[in-house]
């Protein structure tokens, strides 16, 4: 063999080793390619590796398996009550068949955005224009409907429809816009007019609080005065119970108790009352004593002039108060002396009454 025979040889093999090496194809993941046998359909190959049979195969199309979206452009329709506005949807999309995505329409991308514009369109025609607005989720659901048993002999998917998107004409958004603003402004003065109501109540019911805690106060202050009163009383009463046990214990006798009776209305009668204080026993002491002819005016006494006593010291007693009249005041002050002599033992059982 001549070497330009080896050089040709040698070029044949390296364009074979081209050529079947371009016959080797590796299908990527979630992708499927559609082959024919000369002009008929073949084989779909799925993700891996593959032969090509080279100058009688070929590749038709190539068809992603991944979920797509297909934003269009937005849609007029016409409501039931004759409102025209735009509404922008989006569909979602998987191929599930590619031989039939390849083969069942021409351009399926077109035939799904207008076959969605034709279902919009019917299904907003039978709905109010209030009714669109608030009816979303079942639009979505009628187009998911009609849209994939629409599209199932194009091997295709439709897993998903949204509106996103409505928009009504200008004098129908002012129209809104007054309505929003009113219904904003109905439950602001609801709101204020139940704020309102509710200061005036809890206002009510602390006046109320409040005096129910002044009467509480009043009635305890009044309750705490009575039992002052009371409990005073009772001190004076029971003053007045160890000075009369005291006079028993130390057994006076009866002639310096009627002493000091005549001393005690000697202070009464000492002043410019014109009421006269006559004791039953008058005649008694009198005739006891004897000074009966002197006290009743019989003889020749003459009347003396009595100098006038000293004033007699405040006691502090507490039974008196600062404005009783100083016949109160001296005889209580008599009663002290008394009590005091008393207790000094200044009085002898046996003394006559005349020293």
């Amino acid at each position: 063999m001549t070497q330009g025979q080896i050089i040709w040889l040698c070029v044949i093999g390296f364009f074979v080793l081209i050529l079947l090496f371009k016959c080797i194809r590796v299908v990527p993941q979630a992708n499927c390619w559609v082959t024919e046998f000369l002009g008929k359909y073949k084989a779909s190959w799925n993700s891996g590796l593959h032969f090509k049979v080279p100058f009688f195969e070929r590749i038709v199309n190539k068809v992603s398996l991944k979920e797509r979206t297909l934003d269009f452009q937005p849609q007029r329709v016409i409501t039931k009550d004759n409102v025209t506005m735009a509404i922008d949807s989006v569909v979602f999309m998987q191929v599930l068949d590619a031989k039939l995505f390849t083969y069942g329409i021409d351009n399926p991308m077109f035939a799904i955005e207008n076959l969605a514009a034709t279902t919009l369109r019917n299904i907003v025609g039978e709905m109010d224009f209030d009714q669109t607005l608030s009816s979303r989720d079942a639009i979505n659901a009628k187009m998911i409907g009609v849209l994939d048993e629409a599209t199932d002999p194009w091997g295709i998917k439709i897993t998903r429809v949204e509106i996103k998107n409505i928009q009504p004409p200008a004098e129908i958004q002012e129209v809104m816009t007054k309505q929003m603003r009113a219904e904003r402004e109905k439950r602001q003065a609801i709101l204020e007019a139940e704020a309102h109501q509710e200061s005036v109540i809890k206002r009510a019911e602390g006046d109320k609080q409040a005096k129910v805690l002044a009467a509480e106060a009043e009635r305890d202050a009044q309750i705490a005065l009575a039992e002052g009163k009371a409990k005073s009383i009772q001190l004076v009463y029971e003053a007045e119970a160890s000075g009369l046990a005291r006079l028993n214990a130390v057994k006076v006798e009866h002639s310096v108790l009627q002493l000091k009776g005549l001393d005690a209305l000697k202070e009464v009668a000492n002043g410019n009352s014109t009421k006269i204080f006559m004791p039953t026993d008058l005649t008694q002491i009198v005739s006891t004593l004897g000074v009966a002819a002197e006290t009743m005016g019989i003889g020749d006494s003459m009347f003396a002039k009595k100098k006038p006593e000293p004033p007699k010291p405040v006691i502090n007693d507490d039974c008196l108060e600062r404005h009783e009249s100083e016949i109160s005041h001296g005889a209580a002050y008599a009663g002290a002396v008394f009590e005091q002599q008393v207790e000094n033992n200044e009085f002898n059982a046996k003394q006559p009454l005349n020293d």
